[in-house]
Formats: C-alpha cells, sequence, structure tokens
C-alpha cells in the first residue's frame, strides 16, 4: 500500500504528479481505489488542517494553468505544420507551379479562382481564454517559443465578453485572413506574370473566401435587434473601404482617395445607428441619412473593379500587382470585411407563413394541404417595398430578418449575397416560407436560404427533405438563378444527439444524399454549397490528430467524389468557431499557415479514380457498427443516470466564454431536475470533457463491435476512413478517465462525509461533516455517478480489445504524463470543492428572505451556482452599514455600542474562502479545456 504523505510532500506539481502514480498502483490491488479522489483527499486534509494554505492551491494551479496553455500552443503548431511566412510562401510556390506545370494558363486560371473553401467565423461561446492569454498562444504557437517565459506572460482574470468584443475579434481574425489572402494573390500574379507574361493580368484569383455571423445569428437569441446588424454592417463597411483605400493610396491615388471620402461617409452612418433608435425621430434621421443621395455613397464596387483592372492592363508589374490584388480583394469580399450569415429558427419562420399560409390555424405545416397552399402563395408572391419604418415596426424575427437584409442590399452592399441559414428545419414547407419572404421583399436574387440538418431527427430524414425540396420546381427555378443549393450541417449539435461518430458519418450520408437529389432533378449546372459548422476540438466536429484528418472529418473524401462524379460544382465551407477558431488566424503567420494548408488541399478536391474505400464496400459491417454506436448514445442522451450525472453541478464547471447564454432561465428547483435540453451543444460538450469523460466522442465504439471484434477492427484497421475514426477514438480515449467521473460522484456521498472525521484527526471539522453528511443523505448523485461509471466501463473495456487489435499509427509519447496531469488538476478541484462545501456549512445560522432558505443556499454551492449563494450570504452578513456619522442629528445616541460590529469575520472565514475556492476551480477548467484543445 501506498504511505500516507505529508503536506510537505504535496507543494509542487512533481511532487502531486509522483504521488498520484504512486497511488495509481493501488488499483492492482483494490480495483475500486480511485487515486483521483484520494488526492483530492490527501490536499483537502492538508488544507483544511492548515499544512497548505489557498496561496499554496493558487501557485499549483498557476502552474498546472501554464502547462495547458503552452499544450493548446504546441498543438496548434503540430496540426499546422509550416509556420514561419517563408517557409509558407515557398510552399505556396511549390504547390501553385504544379498547377501551372502543363503551360496551359486557362487551367491554372480556373484552378486558382476557384476558393479553396470559404472560411465562415462564427460566434460560438467558446472564447475560454481572455485577450492577453490568447495572443500569448498565438505569438508562441507562430515562434515556435513554447516556454513558460513565452506563454505565461498573461494575467488569468477574465474579460467580460460582450457581442461587440466577439465582433471586434472576429473582424480583427478576419483581417489577418485577408492579409494572408493578399499575399497568397499576389504570389500568384507574380507566378503568372513570369509564365504568361502576356496573359497573367487576366487571372482574378481568389484561393478563399470569407464569411461570418457575428451580429446575424439570431437563433435563440433576443439580445441582438435588427439595429445592431445593420450597425455591425456598416462598420465592416466603413473597415473595409479603409483598408481598400490604404492599399491603393500609391498604386491608384484617385481610387483611393474615392474610397476614403466613402469610408468617411459610412463611419458616419455607423456612428448614427449606434444611438438609441427606440425613438421614431432618431431613427427616421438614421434611417434617411443611410438611404439619401449622396456624392460618397457607394453600394456596389463594380465599376471601381472594372477600373482597377483597366488601369493594371497600361501600368508596370508591381503597380499592375497591386491594382489586381486590389480588385481581387473586391471581388471577394464586396463592401465588407466578407459575406454575412443571418441565421433564424424554423419555428420563428414557421410562425411568420402561419398568418399568411393559415391564419385559422387548421393545417399541420407538416400536410400535404400546407405544401400545395405554399406553392400558391409562392405563385401569387409579389415584391414589396419596404423601409426603416416598415422594419422597425415588424414585431415577427424573421420577417425582421428579411426587412433587414433587404436595407442593407438596396442601401449598403448590393453585391455581396446574404445567406440565410434556417436552424432544425425538418419541412420543406419551411424552405419555401423563407424563400416566399425573399421573393417579398425583392432579395431572392441575392439570398441563400440554407437548411440547417443537426438534430436527430434532420440526420435521420434529412435524404427525403432534399429529395422533397429540390422536386420543387419553384425552388429549382430559385436555385438556378442564384445557381447553388445550399445547406449547413451542424455537428456539435448532432454530436451531442447520436454522438461525434454516429454524426460524422449521418453527415457525410447526407452530403452524398444532396449529390443525388441534384443530379435526379437537373440541377447539375449549380453548385453545391456545404456549410460544416464544427468546432475546433474533438467533440465538436474537427479532428485533433492533423491537418488532413481536420479537412477530411467534416467532408469526407467519398463524400467530395459524390459531386465531382455528378459533375456538381462543390462549394465547401467550414467553420472557425469563437475564441477557438479565431486562433487560428490569431497571427500573420497563422493565418498564412492556415490558408496554405488549405491551398496545398482544396476542400473540393478527391481523387475520382480512387478505389471505393473498404468501409464503404462493407456496408454490411458498417452500416450495423455505426447503428450501435448510435444506440449507445442515444440510451445514454434518454438516460436520466446520464442526464442527472451531466448536470449534477449545472454549469457551474464552466466558464462564461461567450455572449450568449449558455442554458435557458430557471429556478431553484428546476436546476435540481434540470434537463439535458436546458444546456446548449457547446457547453454540454465542455462539461464532459470537465468530467473527464468525452462520452460523445467514445461511448458506443466498444460495444459495437462487441461479438463481431475481429472483422470490426479489421475493417477499420483496412479502411482509411476506419482509421481516421480509430485515430479520433485514441485522442480522446488518451484523455478520458472513468476513475476521475467516480470520483467527482464521490463528493456526494454521504457515507464518505460521515466517516472522513471518524478517526478523531480531523476533529476541527467534524460538525460540518456531520452536517454534510446529514444534508446528502436524501441526494441521489453519488448513486448515478456509480451507475454512469459503471456503464462507461463496460464500453471501455469492450474499446481497449478492441483497440488492442488495431495497430496505433502515431503513438503519444507523454501520452501518461499527460494523463496524470488531467487527474493532478481534477484532485486540486475536488479539493477545492470540498473546501467550499466545508465552509458553506460552517457558516452560521441565517433568516429564511425572498423564499431562500438555508438549504436552498447549500444547493446553490453543491450545483456551483456559487455566485448566487455568496449573493444570499453577503446579503445575510453584510460587512457595510450606515453609519450614524452619515446623519447631522442634534440629539446625543449611546447605541450603537462596540458590541454592535459587523461580520468581517465571516466574510474572512467563509465567504471569502469560498469565492477564491471557486475562482481557482475555474483557472483549472481552463487548463483542463487547453488539455482538450478547445472549450465544449
Amino acid at each position: 500500500m501506498a504511505a500516507p504523505v505529508g503536506a510537505g510532500e504535496l507543494r509542487t506539481v512533481d511532487q502531486l504528479d509522483a504521488r498520484l502514480k504512486e497511488l495509481h498502483k493501488l488499483t492492482a490491488i483494490t480495483p475500486l481505489f480511485n487515486p483521483v479522489f484520494q488526492l483530492g483527499l490527501e490536499l483537502s486534509r492538508a488544507l483544511e488542517n492548515g499544512e497548505m494554505s489557498l496561496d499554496h492551491i493558487e501557485a499549483l494551479v498557476a502552474e498546472m494553468d501554464c502547462e495547458g496553455l503552452r499544450a493548446r500552443a504546441a498543438r496548434l503548431d503540430r496540426i499546422l505544420g509550416t509556420l514561419p511566412i517563408a517557409e509558407n510562401d515557398a510552399l505556396l510556390g511549390e504547390t501553385a507551379a504544379q498547377t501551372a506545370a502543363d503551360d496551359d494558363f486557362t487551367a491554372f486560371a480556373v484552378r486558382w479562382q476557384r476558393p479553396a473553401a470559404h472560411v465562415v467565423f462564427t460566434a460560438h461561446p467558446t472564447f475560454l481564454l481572455n485577450a492577453a492569454q490568447t495572443e500569448a498562444v498565438a505569438s508562441s504557437a507562430s515562434n515556435g517559443d513554447f516556454s513558460q517565459a513565452s506563454v505565461c506572460v498573461a494575467a488569468p482574470e477574465r474579460d467580460t465578453i460582450t457581442l461587440d468584443t466577439e465582433h471586434a475579434a472576429a473582424m480583427a481574425a478576419i483581417a489577418r485572413g485577408q492579409k494572408a489572402r493578399d499575399r497568397i494573390v499576389g504570389h500568384l500574379l507574380d507566378i503568372a506574370a513570369a509564365r504568361w507574361p502576356k496573359r497573367w493580368k487576366g487571372l482574378n484569383p481568389m484561393p478563399v473566401r470569407f464569411a461570418h455571423w457575428v451580429g446575424y445569428d439570431m437563433d435563440g437569441r433576443t439580445d441582438i435587434s435588427w439595429s445592431t446588424s445593420i450597425r455591425y454592417r456598416l462598420e465592416e463597411k466603413a473597415e473595409r473601404l479603409a483598408g481598400y483605400a490604404q492599399a491603393l493610396e500609391a498604386a491608384a491615388p484617385e481610387i483611393s482617395a474615392r474610397l476614403s471620402r466613402a469610408h468617411a461617409h459610412t463611419a458616419e452612418l455607423a456612428s448614427a445607428f449606434r444611438q438609441d433608435l427606440t425613438d421614431p425621430e432618431a431613427l427616421s434621421a438614421a434611417a434617411n441619412g443611410l438611404t439619401a443621395a449622396h456624392p460618397d455613397k457607394i453600394v456596389s464596387l463594380e465599376s471601381v473593379i472594372t477600373r482597377l483592372e483597366e488601369e493594371a492592363r497600361h501600368a508596370d508589374h508591381d503597380q499592375a500587382r497591386t491594382l489586381l490584388t486590389a480588385a481581387a480583394a473586391m471581388r471577394a469580399d464586396g463592401l465588407g470585411m466578407g459575406w454575412i450569415h443571418f441565421r433564424v429558427n424554423a419555428s420563428q419562420l414557421q410562425n411568420a407563413i402561419r398568418r399568411r399560409l393559415d391564419p385559422e390555424g387548421k393545417l399541420s405545416l407538416a400536410s400535404q394541404a400546407a405544401l400545395v397552399r405554399m406553392r400558391e402563395l409562392l405563385a401569387e408572391v409579389k415584391p414589396l417595398k419596404s423601409n426603416f419604418a416598415a422594419l422597425a415596426i415588424e414585431n415577427s424575427t424573421a420577417v425582421r430578418q428579411f426587412l433587414a437584409m433587404a436595407q442593407i442590399l438596396g442601401h449598403i452592399d448590393a453585391d455581396s449575397p446574404i445567406r440565410m441559414l434556417v436552424a432544425e428545419c425538418e419541412e420543406p414547407t419551411t424552405v419555401l416560407a423563407a424563400l416566399y419572404f425573399a421573393r417579398m421583399f425583392g432579395i431572392d436574387d441575392k439570398v441563400d436560404v440554407s437548411p440547417l440538418f443537426e438534430t436527430e431527427n434532420a440526420l435521420e430524414h434529412g435524404g427525403r427533405f432534399l429529395d422533397a425540396v429540390l422536386a420543387e420546381p419553384a425552388y429549382r427555378d430559385y436555385a438556378r438563378k442564384r445557381g447553388r443549393v445550399s445547406i449547413q450541417t451542424g455537428f456539435s449539435d448532432a454530436g451531442r444527439f447520436v454522438g461525434q461518430i454516429p454524426a460524422a458519418l449521418a453527415i457525410e450520408r447526407l452530403q452524398g444524399r444532396l449529390a443525388e437529389a441534384m443530379a435526379a432533378n437537373g440541377l447539375s449546372d449549380v453548385s453545391a454549397l456545404v456549410f460544416n459548422t464544427g468546432g475546433e476540438s474533438m467533440g465538436r466536429g474537427c479532428h485533433p490528430s492533423s491537418i488532413d484528418d481536420r479537412f477530411d472529418w467534416q467532408m469526407s473524401p467519398w463524400a467530395r467524389r459524390r459531386f465531382l462524379r455528378a459533375a456538381i460544382r462543390l462549394e465547401p465551407e467550414v467553420s472557425f468557431q469563437g475564441g477557438d477558431g479565431y486562433l487560428w488566424f490569431g497571427s500573420d503567420e497563422l493565418a498564412l499557415a492556415t490558408l496554405t494548408r488549405m491551398t496545398e488541399r482544396p476542400l473540393w478536391a478527391a481523387d475520382v479514380n480512387a478505389p471505393t474505400d473498404l468501409f464503404y464496400r462493407r456496408t454490411d459491417l458498417s452500416l450495423d457498427f455505426y447503428r450501435a454506436i448510435r444506440g449507445v448514445q442515444h440510451d445514454h442522451l434518454e438516460s436520466s443516470t446520464y442526464s442527472r450525472a451531466i448536470t449534477a453541478f449545472g454549469l457551474g464547471l464552466l466558464n462564461d466564454t461567450g455572449s450568449r447564454k449558455s442554458r435557458r432561465q430557471s429556478d431553484l428547483a428546476s436546476d435540481r431536475t434540470m434537463s439535458l435540453r436546458q444546456i446548449r451543444a457547446i457547453p454540454h460538450n465542455a462539461i464532459l470533457q470537465q468530467l473527464g469523460y468525452p462520452v460523445n466522442v467514445i461511448a458506443g465504439i466498444g460495444t459495437a463491435a462487441d461479438g463481431n471484434r475481429e472483422e470490426i477492427a479489421a475493417l477499420l484497421r483496412d479502411s482509411a476512413r476506419g482509421r481516421q475514426i480509430v485515430r479520433l477514438a485514441r485522442a480522446a480515449n488518451a484523455l478520458a478517465s472513468i476513475k476521475t467521473v467516480s470520483a467527482y460522484g464521490e463528493l456526494f456521498n454521504s457515507a464518505y462525509w460521515a466517516s472522513r472525521p471518524y478517526r478523531g484527526d480531523e476533529q476541527q471539522i467534524s460538525d460540518a461533516c456531520l452536517k454534510l453528511a446529514e444534508y446528502l443523505t436524501k441526494d441521489d448523485r453519488a448513486g448515478v455517478y456509480r451507475r454512469l461509471a459503471s456503464r462507461l466501463r463496460v464500453d471501455a473495456l469492450k474499446l481497449h480489445r478492441l483497440l488492442d487489435l488495431i495497430p496505433d499509427e502515431a503513438p503519444l509519447k507523454d501520452r501518461e504524463h499527460t494523463r496524470r496531469s488531467l487527474g493532478v488538476l481534477h484532485s486540486l478541484r475536488i479539493a477545492l470543492f470540498q473546501h467550499m462545501f466545508l465552509r458553506s456549512v460552517m457558516v452560521p445560522q441565517f433568516s429564511r428572505a425572498n423564499d431562500i432558505s438555508r438549504d436552498d443556499v447549500l444547493e446553490m454551492f453543491f450545483t456551483l451556482r456559487v455566485e448566487d449563494g455568496l449573493a444570499q450570504l453577503r446579503r445575510a452578513f453584510p460587512v457595510h452599514f450606515p453609519s450614524i456619522n452619515d446623519f447631522a442629528v442634534e440629539a446625543p445616541s449611546d447605541y450603537p455600542d462596540s458590541s454592535a460590529t459587523g461580520y468581517a469575520g465571516i466574510h474572512k472565514d467563509y465567504i471569502d474562502p469560498i469565492a477564491r475556492s471557486y475562482a481557482l476551480s475555474l483557472r483549472i477548467t481552463t487548463a483542463l479545456a487547453n488539455e482538450f484543445g478547445a472549450h465544449g
């Protein structure tokens, strides 16, 4: 048995690591022994008996936090590969030279005028690091210095995240992307000039296109008004005009001056839309200023681009290169920082159309009768003029979005199309409703309606949905007018509902069905724009192993080949989500490396002559494998055990990482029975990582192979797609620990608290332990965690047997060190939670107020609604009182006397330690998330 240790042996991270390693040996003797919880107990004892203080714990957490930041920077460097700008210039030259090898200018032009991908910057709540930490990680990843002195220079205090800060971060990331793209365009022009000196000025390169939805995504949000979207679009226009003007200052001073004037005019308009527009007079002034004719107003860049290209024909090489690079940027971005995506929920569209489709509420929108009536409405609709007053008084969220788009296209940027993403879209009538409103406001030639497939039902029936929508004559006419069919797939929600691996396979199948449906309905002559939204980490849609896996996971070569073989032009679109995604564009070096990797391997490319992968040939095995994993994931999602375990701590394990709320509002009673449906996908997946086991990635794989293990192992081993799945499973399994899941459950074990002071050596907390034991006698969470751990253990044993049959392509040399680091972090947090719980029951009795009892406050702490609990304690035990000296009263008073004192001692002994412990636990949250590679 491992000998007991004193606090002096737990003062450094190395000592904690060594102690955890020693404790792990005991699992060979006592299988149920939990080294993570035991180390947490030892730290807790040292903290409670005074041998350690929160200062000591903070020093340990700071060191582990630094290690997580260093790991994150190193991971980004590893995945992106080459980072120095000069080396990426050379790699781009090699790629471009290969495409020019046959001396065919037309082929070269076609290749480089087609974006390798559309990159969309989304505002998902994944701003885990503060701005200074983000900059330090980006800088370290860029220069390859992962030392503590390079990475760990920023203070850990969190930023307040607002929609404005998210928008500013997105704009900064896009600006660096644009700079990198300009560099790539310049190199392509140089190569073309050297190879085709008489034709190169006819090259219009577009290596990548940018877009974003920050400030335009209304799904699940009520805090973004239409005026916010208008203001952002004006600010983006002003920023882009300033950039164009600066780029052309020397090469085309007259054009630059015109653009500068347009920038000043636009900036003034943006300022007007920053005002309070609830006042009709203020709104009228802002709207009239925007819609009025003005000599400096520009709503289209077509004439500017034409003039730049004309001047380039007569310019020398350097000047022409500058002019054509600017023209290429204008062609890609228009009068903004990129394309924009509005997003609404299908229910919002259905509510809007029902008033016109079925005012008496008798029809089901899923019915054939509703579809017939929708066709009639589409045939009858005539374009209507609209203005800002109509926008201001509209009470339908969906209709407001179309009205806002009409104003943007009419008065801000007439060139750039706008995406209308429709979340939870499962009925063809919903798509036609969106088309109806686009026609009503005369913008159907500029708006791409894009249904989002992410729910279990949408993935299951998506193929039939696509068949039905594409069979509609009105939709086919619309698709030909727009030149594309647009869809969106959502990996985060899909991964929550059916598991990440089944989600990826279901989405892949849906992508293939889109190719089939387009071909079957005579739409091979238009593009397929497929927007795949996934986060940067395992569990949210991107593969953690390599850049190839990242790009191929969301849209596999098999799916791409379906479009190529049907002669359908594919426009792949990928998201870089929130703070996670913006890191890939966190410096000039990172942005150039990211785009260079894309140009090296365009996301639409695939070998059409490649033999069919074994995974798709042996559907007798792969389909059953998929269904079995999905079945296990579905059982977890529907299980009250799983739901209770994941929601046991509420969302208190997580930092606030975005302006959008992570859950719907609820009262204290509903917290005790919180449903997984109340938690959004990103925090759900993040909680799994914080509890130590990414269930949504690896659960079910072992069970799915059970009974047919050798054949499944051979399938996964001999198939490229199968090996990719195994790499994802191994990456998640390397960080997974069922012992850690169990350790958190023990915090709710009444028997543990009753037994802890049993031997008499912790008398100073014996009364507190008794109170906790008594309070938890009726609590179900300890049993819930044990049942979940048992289920996970059985499945994990089967997974390990499967993985033993498949060679590990790239064993992680520091795997065990990383696992112990994670274990140490969890042990530290368990010690901090115990400190919080003990202090919370030591607080003196206080009276009930606002229907909040002492037990309610205790439950706040147990569910980690710590700020709420602290607010109640501070209300009950104030330290700031009105002073008798504040009043000019002439009559004397001997009261208050010296005995009427405040509650400073209670704050010092109980309230402040709880607050500090929780703050340290959230730093541990950041460190754990960094080891996983992202938040969520």
